[in-house]
């Protein structure tokens, strides 16, 4: 670990973030998430977090994780990972439900307790946060962008960017793109 090729990152805090999702990733996947994507921002000090960490991460209310009527750990995971792989499609509240076993309505109510926000409002959040890799990382626009995050057109992405973010998709886009580069 002491032989990282990034110059400049602490070895010890960013075995102590790999150590905490270790031990937590099956009880708090959102807490691993976080920690996971604090230890990508101190392993790429060439380019800046590529969100704040409020969009990075699901709104996860940690005070009641393990609240009652919650859903279970593994229930948190199949659902984070379906999301994950069909980003681009359209899904349902109820697609979801199903995965678990839940009505839909139980669902709804056990995913807002255990990640403080909608099934819905995880699933935009989700989607812009594609955007934003897919916008530093391809050359690809918007419009393709928001094709492949599974938004309407651009101008649907630009809309829900703007609600989440606070600036639009290009103005943000060129920030992230012009920032310099820190030299080693």
């Amino acid at each position: 670990m002491a032989d990282l090729p990034v110059r400049g990152v602490d070895a010890g805090q960013v075995l102590a973030l790999l150590t905490e999702v270790r031990q937590i990733i099956g009880t708090d996947p959102v807490r691993a998430n976080h920690a996971l994507d604090h230890a990508c921002r101190l392993l790429s000090p060439a380019r800046p977090a590529p969100v704040p960490a409020t969009l990075l991460s699901p709104r996860a209310n940690t005070q009641r994780a393990t609240a009652t009527g919650g859903l279970a750990g593994w229930q948190i995971r199949k659902v984070m990972a379906h999301v994950e792989r069909r980003i681009g499609r359209h899904m349902l509240t109820e697609e979801l439900a199903q995965i678990v076993g839940l009505s839909s309505g139980h669902f709804c109510r056990a995913f807002k307790v255990s990640m403080g926000e909608t099934p819905h409002a995880f699933i935009i959040r989700q989607r812009i946060r594609r955007a934003q890799r897919l916008m530093l990382d391809t050359g690809q626009s918007l419009s393709d962008i928001a094709g492949a995050c599974g938004l309407t057109d651009q101008s649907h992405l630009t809309r829900l960017f703007k609600r989440l973010v606070g600036t639009t998709p290009l103005l943000w886009r060129r920030t992230w793109q012009e920032l310099p580069v820190p030299s080693a």
